[in-house]
Formats: structure tokens, C-alpha cells, sequence
């Protein structure tokens, strides 16, 4: 039977794995990194969540690992908080950001 810990991380898991794959195939993504001024930053942060979405899951077996990969895409979704906040987007449109982040605090702090 799969815990509410488990089902936390292969959402989250999915979820990056999903954002970081629709960078390459539309351009939405690359268009939010342009607004925001970080363009050059676009692949780096792809790679950031592919890492990761893949720490998640090899965290399920090894526990330093997934709190190493929850905290890290929490900071990195604090980041994309605050980058949002900066450009003055709206509540509805920083929410997923948002989500993610508390999540993988959360998933950070029920590993340790």
C-alpha cells in the first residue's frame, strides 16, 4: 500500500519531470524565462528539475538523497516565488510555484 509520503513524491516527481520536458517541446517555457528576464538561465533550471524530479525518486530507496533533492527544488521554487513577485504576477498565476514549494518543504521536512 503506497503512503501519502510516497503518493507526495512521485507527484512532485512527475510534476518536474513533466515542466522540464515541456521546455523542449513548447514554447511557453522558454517564453516565461524571456519575461522574466532569465533566458540564459532556462536550460540550467531544466536540468535543476530533471536532477531533481530523479533525486525524488532514488530518495525513496536512500533518504539523504531525497532530502537533498526536496530541499533543493524547494529553494529553487522559492527562487521562482520571489521572480514573480519581483514582476508583480499575479496570486492565481504564482501558485504553482508556490505549491511546489511547500510541498517539497514539506517532503524535506517528513524525511528527516
Amino acid at each position: 500500500m503506497m503512503t501519502i509520503h510516497t503518493f507526495l513524491v512521485l507527484l512532485s516527481s512527475g510534476a518536474f519531470f513533466i515542466y522540464g520536458i515541456s521546455y523542449f517541446v513548447t514554447p511557453h517555457m522558454k517564453e516565461e524565462f524571456k519575461r522574466f528576464g532569465l533566458e540564459k538561465l532556462g536550460l540550467m533550471t531544466i536540468v535543476l528539475e530533471f536532477a531533481g524530479a530523479a533525486g525524488l525518486l532514488v530518495g525513496l530507496l536512500f533518504n539523504p538523497l531525497l532530502i537533498f533533492s526536496s530541499l533543493g527544488l524547494a529553494l529553487l521554487m522559492f527562487a521562482a516565488v520571489v521572480v514573480r513577485v519581483q514582476r508583480r504576477d499575479s496570486l492565481w498565476i504564482s501558485l504553482p510555484a508556490l505549491f511546489f514549494m511547500f510541498l517539497n518543504a514539506y517532503i524535506c521536512w517528513a524525511a528527516v
